[in-house]
C-alpha cells in the first residue's frame, strides 16, 4: 500500500457517546486484519494540552513516552492497540493557534492577513496528516472532539471537508456517531436527533459515510432503513452501538455489525476475518473470574472515575491475568482520618494510594499508608502515593513528626520530599514537569526486580517533586529501602519495605503502560499479592474458628 487512508470520527446530539471507544474498537478490528493502524484525537478546547486542566474538568491527563500530556482517550487507543502514541496523536485548538501565531510572528506568511481559512484549517490538515506521512501506517483514524454544530468544532469540520476533497475518493471517509434515544412514554426509538445531527454536518459540506447509532435498545430494520433514507447512507452503513457491559465488548459488537467490512469497502481495501484470539481470551478471563479481591483506591478525585481511568483499566487487565475480579472501592482521602481508618480499610485486600497534586487530602493518604503498613495489607503507591509512603515512614518510624513535602509545606524542617533541582527556576506550569519515559535501574532481590524480571526498565513520569536523597541513608537504616534509581540523576524511583509482605511505592505511573495484550506486571503482582492476603486471612480465620 502506498497511500495512507484516513477515517474521521465525528459526534452529534450529545457528548460522551463514546467516540474514543468506537474509534479504538474499529482500529482493533483493522489491526487484527493486518492493517497498520493508529488513532489521533483533535480537541477543540483552547488549552494547549490537558496538562493544566483540573481532573474534575477533563478526567486524567494521559502521558505518552515522548512526554506529551494528552487526552485520556489516548489511553484507550494504547490499551486496545498495544501501540504507543505520541505528541502527534493529540492536537488541541490551543496548539493549532499557537503554531499559526508563532509562524505569523516569524514572518512566514509574508505579510498576508492570517485567517481561520486557510491558515487555521491548513494547520489542522497538516497535523492530521503527520502520522500518515511517516509511512508507518496504512490507516489513520482521527477522532474529532465535541459535537457537530459547536462553534469551536467548525474549523475542524471544515478541514475534514477540504481533506475529503483533496485526498480523493476511497482515501477518506467520515463516521458519524450519534444518539437514537428511546422515549418510554411513547414506547419508541426516535430518529429525529440523528437526522438533525447529520443535517448539521451536511450544512458544513460534509457527508457522513457511516452512521454509528448509540442506543439502549435494538434498532429494528425499519428504523435502520429510515435512518439510511433520511441521512443519505446505505442501510448496511447504519451501525448499531448498543450499551455494553464492558468497553472491551465493543470490538466484537462492531464486528457483528460489520463496521469493519463497511469501512474497508468504502476505502477500497480488502477485508478478512479479524484474528481476535488473544482479545477474546482476555475477555473470557475477565468475564469468568474464579475469585474476587477488594482493593481500596485512596484519592481526592474519586467522585469522577475518569480521574483515575488508567488505574481502573489496569486493574481490569491485572484481574483477568490473575483470573479474579478486582472490586475497586473508592475512598476519598479528604475524609479519611485516624479515627475512621480501621473502619474504612480493615476489610480490604490491598490499597493503592493514587497520584495527585496539592495538599488537600494528603493527611488521609498518610493515614491509609500507616494502617496498611502496620497491618501487612498489600500496598501500591503511585507518584504522590509513593511520596506519602515516604512521609508516613519518616514521621512514624523515624520519629520526624514534622516531615513533609515542600509542595505541602515550603518551610518544613524535614523535607523528605523536595522540589526537583531542575524545577526550581521554572515559572510556566504547562508542559514543564518531568514528563515521559525515563530509565530506572532495579536492585537485586527486591519486589521490583522480581516483578519486572530485568535490570533496567523504562516508565512514564509526571511530577515536580522527588525523594530527597539527603534522607536516604536515615530512611534505609530504619527499614525502608530504595530499590530503583534513575541511572543519570540518582533519583529514587522505587521504595519498598522488605519486612512487609508486599509494600512498594513508585515515582512513575505504571498504569499508563498497561494494555489488554500486556497487563502491567506491577499491577499483576499487586493483585496477586491481594489474592494471597485474602487467602491467608481466610485460612487464619478458619483455623481460629
Amino acid at each position: 500500500m502506498t497511500t495512507t487512508k484516513y477515517i474521521f470520527v465525528t459526534g452529534g446530539v450529545t457528548s460522551s457517546l463514546g467516540k474514543g471507544i468506537i474509534a479504538a474498537s474499529l482500529a482493533k478490528l483493522l489491526q487484527a486484519q493486518g492493517y497498520r493502524t493508529t488513532i489521533q484525537k483533535l480537541d477543540p478546547y483552547i488549552n494547549v494540552d490537558p496538562g493544566t486542566l483540573n481532573p474534575y474538568e477533563h478526567g486524567e491527563c494521559y502521558v505518552t513516552d515522548d512526554g506529551a500530556e494528552t487526552d485520556l482517550d489516548l489511553g484507550h487507543y494504547e490499551r486496545f492497540l498495544n501501540v504507543p502514541t505520541s505528541q502527534s496523536n493529540n492536537v488541541t485548538t490551543g496548539r493549532i493557534y499557537q503554531s499559526v501565531i508563532e509562524k505569523e510572528r516569524r514572518g512566514e506568511f509574508l505579510g498576508k492577513t492570517v485567517q481561520v481559512i486557510p491558515h487555521i484549517t491548513d494547520e489542522i490538515k497538516h497535523r492530521v496528516q503527520i502520522l500518515g506521512q511517516t509511512g508507518d501506517y496504512d490507516i489513520v483514524i482521527t477522532e474529532i472532539g465535541g459535537t457537530v454544530g459547536d462553534i469551536e468544532s467548525l474549523p475542524y469540520v471544515e478541514a475534514v471537508r477540504q481533506l475529503k476533497w483533496e485526498l480523493g475518493e476511497n482515501n477518506a471517509i467520515v463516521i458519524h456517531l450519534t444518539l437514537v434515544p428511546y422515549l418510554s412514554a411513547a414506547g419508541e426509538l426516535k430518529t429525529k436527533p440523528t437526522q438533525h445531527s447529520v443535517k448539521t454536518l451536511m450544512e458544513s459540506g460534509v457527508m457522513a459515510d457511516v452512521l454509528v447509532c448509540r442506543t439502549e435498545h435494538e434498532l429494528p430494520r425499519d428504523v435502520r432503513e429510515k435512518l439510511a433514507k433520511f441521512c443519505n447512507v446505505r442501510p448496511e452503513a447504519v451501525i448499531q452501538s448498543i450499551d455494553a457491559s464492558t468497553i472491551y465488548d465493543v470490538p466484537n459488537l462492531m464486528l457483528d455489525e460489520g463496521l469493519d467490512k463497511v469501512v474497508l469497502g468504502k476505502l477500497a481495501l480488502n477485508s478478512s476475518q479479524p484474528d481476535l484470539t488473544q482479545w477474546n481470551q482476555f475477555l473470557s478471563r475477565h468475564k469468568n473470574p474464579s475469585g474476587e479481591v477488594t482493593i481500596g483506591l485512596i484519592g481526592k478525585y474519586v467522585e469522577l472515575q475518569d480521574s483515575y481511568k488508567s488505574i481502573l483499566e489496569a486493574f481490569i487487565h491485572a484481574g483477568a491475568e490473575n483470573e479474579v475480579k478486582v472490586k475497586v472501592e473508592s475512598i476519598h482521602s479528604e475524609y479519611l482520618t485516624e479515627s475512621n481508618a480501621a473502619e474504612k480499610l480493615k476489610h480490604l485486600h490491598g490499597v493503592l494510594v493514587a497520584p495527585g497534586f496539592g495538599e488537600r487530602g494528603i493527611e488521609g493518604k498518610i493515614e491509609a499508608v500507616q494502617y496498611v503498613r502496620e497491618h501487612n495489607i498489600p500496598f501500591l503507591g503511585i507518584c504522590l502515593g509513593m511520596q506519602m509512603a515516604v512521609i508516613e515512614y519518616a514521621r512514624n518510624v523515624l520519629g520526624l513528626k514534622d516531615a513533609n513535602s515542600t509542595e505541602m509545606d515550603e518551610a518544613t524542617p524535614n523535607p523528605v520530599i523536595d522540589l526537583m533541582e531542575s524545577q526550581k527556576t521554572i515559572t510556566h506550569k504547562g508542559g514543564t514537569m518531568r514528563l515521559g519515559a525515563w530509565d530506572c535501574e532495579l536492585i537485586d532481590d527486591t519486589i521490583a526486580k522480581d516483578v519486572y524480571q530485568t535490570k533496567t526498565i523504562k516508565e512514564r513520569h509526571r511530577h515536580r517533586y522527588e525523594f530527597n536523597n539527603k534522607y536516604k541513608q536515615q530512611i534505609e537504616e530504619a527499614g525502608m529501602k530504595a530499590t530503583g534509581f534513575n541511572p543519570e540523576t540518582g533519583l529514587v524511583e522505587i521504595i519498598e519495605i522488605p519486612a512487609h509482605p508486599w509494600f512498594i511505592g513508585v515515582q512513575y505511573h505504571p498504569e499508563y503502560k498497561s494494555t489488554v495484550a500486556n497487563p502491567h506486571p506491577l499491577f499483576v503482582s499487586f493483585v496477586k499479592a491481594a489474592l494471597n492476603f485474602k487467602t491467608n486471612n481466610n485460612s487464619v480465620s478458619m483455623a481460629q474458628n
